[in-house]
């Protein structure tokens, strides 16, 4: 009997206006939107390469370290799951387009955008008269005349309702693979394939909380006019007002300096601070050194001190005393100044790191932002990526700086007097930003609670459905 309860449900959904809309939809929505995002993905590939392509020829003309702190840097790069999920991918600055800032305005649709506002809609349009409508056509006062159990009648209803739903949304997706694995410059790998197919799982779950919400909201009403209001409702706070809130929220409860305002104040700690605190300590180690060697007061040029350091070993000597002076007494200042810097970043870190722990908290009381957080950290376009990304960035600025200062040390070593910090370098040794994408499995264990709350939404809205059924008075 609960067979022929689900067939009833399947066969009644496939069969409705509704189904043909939906799956219209989604079969128009998936393919247009991995499309563009293969596009966009295509697009970026292209340009990493070219820009690696001009960093190396800049190199080898401009090598110089004072001008290499805004060419050499660690960028993410685009990866093959961004043509299905963009996740933090998508924030982008206004500054970064010159002619077209649409993309900023009108951010590309995602499978995340289908699953969570699409589908959830969908579902609750599907179970918003799962009840209500069947007793306002007389047919569930029909069913339960005939003997059958009400726990049989509300589960088949919430079975045979979700996976209607998952037909159109699995073809629509198999189209839409089809697109992206036709452009030949797209190399899924078994992870991303292996993540493709837990993030199946998940909206596998979201779309069968978001039923059997419906079907809740269905059973505690006795028209279905009023059962699809509330649904709205209770859609539109939880898909789009509670995600949204919750930043502000934080913020509020939270408060953190703006990144503006630490990078101003680490400006002004690593500038004017800076070389007032440099200028103080040379001009205090240069006293003794000056008194040593008397020659250090005459006024040379560039050219002339490294003729007379060549031919003069006590000149030579006394360059290179100067040297090490102001070397040590700018040393110490970037030492005392990047430790306030630090302070400072690490105080505004710890802030913004403790504001966005406390949103996120707040925003997971929404199974989108759930789902959301499953996917992009399963894609490797979320959050957890970001830090991921943080960290290999600061492995590799620490070997590169450890690179750049032998480079100096071997300039330094070949002619004191020179200016090593606007001297063209060979830098194609240097060490090189390589990107590995985090292991599935760490991903998983990532993703792990958000399948588990996935279904605790669920199973919490499953029992308020079977006991409001229990109760429900089909008269």
């Amino acid at each position: 009997m609960f067979k022929a309860i689900v067939r009833k449900e399947i066969l009644g959904n496939i069969l409705s206006f509704r189904f043909v809309v939906t799956l219209a939809l989604l079969l128009v929505v998936v393919p247009v939107t991995t499309f563009v995002l293969t596009s966009d993905y295509l697009k970026k590939v292209s340009d990493v390469s070219q820009r690696r392509a001009e960093t190396e020829t800049y190199l080898r003309s401009y090598g110089h370290f004072n001008r290499i702190s805004n060419i050499l840097r660690a960028d993410m790069p685009p990866l093959p799951s961004e043509t299905l999920v963009r996740g933090l991918s998508a924030d982008v600055n206004l500054s970064e387009f010159d002619n077209d800032p649409l993309p900023v305005m009108f951010p590309l649709v995602d499978l995340v955008f289908v699953v969570t506002i699409l589908m959830s809609l969908v579902a609750l349009i599907f179970a918003y008269d799962s009840v209500s409508g069947e007793k306002e056509d007389g047919t569930l006062k029909l069913m339960l005349a005939n003997g059958l159990p009400r726990p049989q009648v509300i589960l088949a209803k919430i079975a045979g309702g979700g996976l209607t739903l998952l037909v159109p949304y699995v073809m629509s997706l198999v189209v839409g693979l089809l697109v992206i694995l036709v452009h030949p410059g797209v190399g899924w790998r078994s992870a991303d394939w292996g993540a493709l197919g837990l993030i199946t799982v998940g909206t596998v779950l979201y779309v069968m909380l978001f039923y059997a919400l419906g079907v809740f909201i269905s059973a505690r009403h006795q028209a279905s006019s009023a059962s699809i209001m509330t649904s709205l409702l209770v859609w539109v706070l939880l898909v789009l007002v509670v995600p949204s809130l919750s930043p502000y929220i934080a913020s509020f409860l939270s408060p953190t300096p703006s990144r503006i305002q630490v990078e101003r104040e680490a400006s002004r700690l690593g500038d004017t601070e800076r070389d007032d605190l440099g200028r103080k300590l040379e001009a205090e180690g240069l006293r003794a050194i000056l008194a040593r060697y008397p020659i250090l007061s005459e006024k040379m040029s560039e050219s002339d001190q490294k003729r007379l350091a060549e031919r003069d070993p006590a000149a030579r000597e006394a360059f290179e005393a100067r040297r090490k002076a102001v070397q040590s007494a700018w040393d110490e200042a970037n030492r005392i100044q990047g430790e306030k810097i630090t302070a400072v970043r690490k105080a505004a870190a710890q802030k913004e790191r403790a504001q966005m722990s406390l949103s996120r908290t707040i925003s997971m009381v929404s199974p989108l932002a759930v789902f959301a957080y499953v996917a992009t950290d399963l894609t490797s376009t979320g959050i957890k990526n970001t830090a991921y990304f943080e960290r290999l960035s600061e492995v590799w600025d620490k070997d590169f700086w450890e690179y750049a200062r032998k480079k100096i040390a071997e300039l330094q070593a070949k002619d004191p007097a020179t200016d090593w910090w606007n001297t063209a370098v060979d830098m194609s040794d240097r060490p090189r930003f390589e990107y590995r994408e985090e292991r599935l499995g760490a991903r998983v264990q990532a993703a792990l609670p958000g399948f588990v709350l996935l279904l605790g939404y669920g199973l919490v809205f499953f029992v308020l459905a079977y006991v409001s059924f229990l109760r429900y008075d089909v008269r």
